[in-house]
């Protein structure tokens, strides 16, 4: 099986996996204990809280575990929130992750007002469109770093920097950038940053919120005051001893392998837009450099980009299509409608996610199995 699907999730690395079976079997104690095992355990969670915050250059007091990037953002947007007795403004971006969009969504629902600005053709926020619609009661603005379904880029730094200017907190998921692209935190300006291992080869279910000094944050769980008061419960040590690995191969082996990947997602493109009906949809020139997204223009209702992901599937192709499933019905890609696709177009987007381990013979088998599958729906598509 050729596996092009890691912006989903990427294999656990072998020394990632090595090191949680050693912690699982030695270093299993309660961090929160005081004896030698429980301290040991709390040795091996703040390594890898050095190790992560190493990685994005803030300190480690500044590191915040979670279960991933959705507890993450749950984490910024009520912990930012949470500090206000009565509504206020936020803003938001059109290719926000439902992580992002649904608990905003729920805000409204309680009195926030709630701006969502709109993209362009590529999935870019234009930082003219953020100034426009601040208001003197905007607190909290979330803009992805990275768009997960069409890999495009936004201009955080910029964006961070009207809010800091302004004293808004800024906040960016960037589940799908960290551990594929440099990223200083300090040098991006931003207020929280969401990650989530399992992005870059640690195990599920573990991440971090990243939160700048004198943010006050209010705490998402409460208990037993784990994570300096922001996040109790306890702390799953094995895992989080994985996303301490998988921070340090990121700087010794995923990121100097950048230029290599982004030279075959390249290569790739150039193969997919070869053939007859496929389109790019994102930007080009501001991209994760993993990733390609295309729209199977010759698509309809019923063969959307969810059946090309069936018969690849069953040609040993795993790849993903950037629409929503409810009740059986493909539904329209919310982000390429933001994006101006019209609904037939957004039932029949295409993602490939590469890693550094991809290798340019399964590109080029995944795209003759993608071939052969669009030659073999052709007699039905002329039929419509």
């Amino acid at each position: 099986m050729i596996y092009l699907d890691h912006s989903a999730t990427t294999p656990p690395h072998p020394q990632v996996l090595s090191r949680v079976a050693q912690v699982l079997a030695q270093e299993w104690g309660n961090p929160s204990s005081i004896h030698q095992y429980g301290q040991r355990a709390a040795l091996v969670v703040e390594r890898a809280r050095v190790a992560l915050a190493d990685l994005l250059g803030v300190a480690p007091e500044e590191i915040i575990f979670t279960s991933g990037g959705t507890e993450a953002n749950h984490l910024a947007i009520f912990g930012i929130t949470q500090n206000y007795l009565q509504p206020q403004h936020i803003i938001t971006s059109a290719v926000e992750h439902p992580a992002v969009s649904a608990p905003l969504q729920a805000l409204a629902r309680r009195g926030w007002q709630v701006t969502t600005l709109p993209v362009d053709a590529t999935g870019r926020v234009d930082p003219a469109s953020l100034m426009a619609h601040l208001q003197p009661n905007t607190v909290f603005v979330s803009i992805i770093y990275g768009q997960s379904e069409v890999g495009t880029l936004q201009p955080i730094a910029e964006l961070a920097q009207i809010c800091r200017a302004r004293g808004i907190v800024f906040h960016t998921d960037a589940v799908q950038v960290v551990g594929r692209l440099p990223v200083h935190i300090p040098s991006l300006g931003v207020d929280l940053l969401s990650l989530s291992g399992h992005k870059f080869y640690a195990p599920q279910g573990c991440g971090a919120l990243v939160v700048r000094r004198g943010v006050r944050l209010q705490p998402w769980l409460y208990g037993g005051g784990q994570e300096g008061g922001q996040r109790s419960g306890t702390p799953p040590v094995a895992l989080l001893a994985g996303l301490g690995v998988a921070a340090q191969l990121a700087q010794t082996e995923f990121l100097p392998q950048q230029a290599a990947l982004q030279d075959l997602r390249d290569y790739l493109c150039a193969r997919l837009l070869a053939l007859p009906g496929f389109r790019l949809t994102g930007s080009w020139s501001d991209r994760l450099p993993h990733h390609v997204s295309v729209v199977w223009q010759d698509g309809d209702e019923t063969h959307t980009g969810k059946t090309l992901v069936h018969y690849l599937n069953q040609r040993g192709v795993a790849v993903s299509s950037g629409s929503a499933c409810a009740s059986g019905k493909t539904q329209p890609s919310v982000v390429l409608q933001a994006m101006g696709y019209d609904d037939r177009q957004a039932r029949c987007g295409l993602r490939f996610s590469l890693s550094h381990r991809t290798t340019p013979g399964e590109v080029d088998q995944a795209v003759a199995a993608l071939t052969e599958v669009v030659q073999m729906l052709r007699p039905a598509l002329s039929c419509r």
